[in-house]
C-alpha cells in the first residue's frame, strides 16, 4: 500500500511525442529535419520552444522546404487528394511549388476549380444552417 502511495505521488514524466508527430505539428517534412530531431523524442516543452523561437534550420525548412504534402496542397490551393490525382506524391520545395504555379498545368487548374467549388458549397451549407438555426430560435 505504501509503495502504491509513493508511486502515485512521484513526479510526472514530461509528455513526449515521436519526431513524426512533432514534424507534423511544426508543418515540416520529417526527412528534411536534422538527424538529432529525427532520432530522438520531442517533449511538449521542446515543441513549444520550437514554435515560439524557431531555430535557423526550422525557419529555413518553412521558408524553402521541402514541404510535406499538406503544406504543398495549401500553397497550391488544392486538396491532398488533388495533389495525388495530379501525380504529386513527393515533398516539394518552395521553388518547385512556384514553378508549378507558373506552369499552371491542366490538372492544377482543374483541382483549384474543384477546391473553389468545395469552399463555396461549404459556405452555402453554413449559411443555410445559420438561417435554419435563426428560424428555430
Amino acid at each position: 500500500m505504501l509503495d502504491t502511495l509513493v508511486l502515485m505521488t512521484s513526479h510526472k514524466t514530461a509528455q513526449t511525442m515521436k519526431p513524426a508527430t512533432a514534424a507534423k505539428k511544426l508543418g515540416v517534412y520529417l526527412e528534411a529535419t536534422p538527424a538529432e530531431f529525427r532520432e530522438g523524442v520531442v517533449s511538449r516543452t521542446e515543441l513549444n520552444a520550437l514554435q515560439t523561437d524557431p531555430p535557423e534550420w526550422l525557419q529555413e525548412l518553412r521558408r524553402n522546404g521541402p514541404h510535406p504534402r499538406p503544406v504543398v496542397a495549401a500553397k497550391l490551393g488544392v486538396s491532398i487528394s488533388g495533389l495525388a490525382r495530379g501525380g504529386v506524391t513527393e515533398a516539394l520545395t518552395t521553388e518547385q511549388i512556384d514553378a508549378l504555379k507558373k506552369e499552371a498545368p491542366e490538372w492544377l487548374q482543374q483541382e483549384r476549380a474543384t477546391q473553389a467549388e468545395v469552399r463555396k458549397e461549404a459556405v452555402r451549407i453554413k449559411e443555410k444552417n445559420a438561417a435554419r438555426d435563426d428560424r428555430q430560435a
